[in-house]
């Protein structure tokens, strides 16, 4: 007799699922982790412009730097369990969230990113390692190989140019500033909302060369030029007035990671 109420208890316990408290401490983790990230990828900019150090200007650039400091393991593992929080909370709202398809797809996707970057931090974590560049590098040439594969290459320069320019827009326009307010008000203060704005247009603009150089290996069939964000930062990094360029940048990635952090506190869960 129940059958037919199953599946708003499967609904309700999904969201139950999603507000308790645990899953939300956790996913908060799961910002404060995304925010060390960039804090770091932006300051391994920063080393690669002034030509004070190398390494790789991505995610697993930041994350092999956390590896080797003092309790880098206890930090990725904690990291690790803060991004699948966030991916599960993302699911439930891609499901049980807005009514807008488009909220629900953009949920989807931050799910997606978050579970990539889960795996990666518990590779990381248990004593692995791996290179973005390299990785996307083999990805691309692999796919080069074959016409369908090079339309899934341009498809996906021009989703990533699309992702890029919606970051733009967000930062230009502060839409983010609603996801910085807890569940019943509270401001959150100046340079808060300065850091989000100038994190989202440089993390924008990281994403609309990279997407550009995506498309660029099909055309040049080079899958060297498609090497993930370190590729599209050292390519800023290239152009006329490349050093001032890439700090700028790389201050502006950073910011987002402060961004991350203070939604970490305020966003809405």
């Amino acid at each position: 007799m129940n059958t037919p109420h199953r599946p708003h208890s499967v609904e309700g316990a999904a969201r139950s699922a999603a507000d308790h408290p645990a899953l939300e401490w956790l996913a908060r983790a799961g910002y404060i982790m995304n925010g060390v990230l960039h804090l770091l990828i932006g300051w391994i900019a920063i080393r690669i412009a002034t030509g004070s150090g190398g390494g790789e200007a991505s995610s697993s650039g930041a994350l092999a730097q956390i590896a080797s400091a003092p309790g880098g393991q206890v930090v990725l593992w904690a990291g690790a369990v803060g991004f699948f929080a966030l991916s599960l909370w993302q699911i439930v709202e891609a499901i049980l969230g807005s009514d807008k398809a488009s909220d629900r797809l953009k949920a989807a996707a931050k799910a997606a990113v978050y579970i990539a970057l889960g795996v990666a931090t518990a590779r990381f974590a248990s004593g692995g390692s791996n290179s973005d560049s390299q990785t996307a590098s083999g990805a691309t040439a692999g796919l080069l190989g074959s016409g369908l594969g090079k339309v899934a290459l341009v498809v996906a320069g021009v989703v990533i140019i699309g992702v890029g320019g919606y970051h733009v827009y967000t930062g230009v326009t502060k839409r983010f500033v609603e996801d910085l307010k807890r569940t019943g008000g509270g401001d959150v203060g100046r340079a808060v909302i300065v850091s989000g704005q100038l994190g989202y247009i440089a993390k924008g603009i990281a994403l609309l060369i990279l997407g550009g150089l995506v498309i660029a290996a099909v055309v040049t069939a080079d899958p060297e030029k498609a090497g993930g964000l370190d590729a599209a930062l050292r390519t800023v990094g290239q152009q006329p007035f490349g050093q001032v360029l890439l700090i700028a940048t790389g201050v502006g990635i950073a910011l987002y990671g402060v961004y991350s952090l203070a939604r970490s506190k305020y966003g809405r869960m």
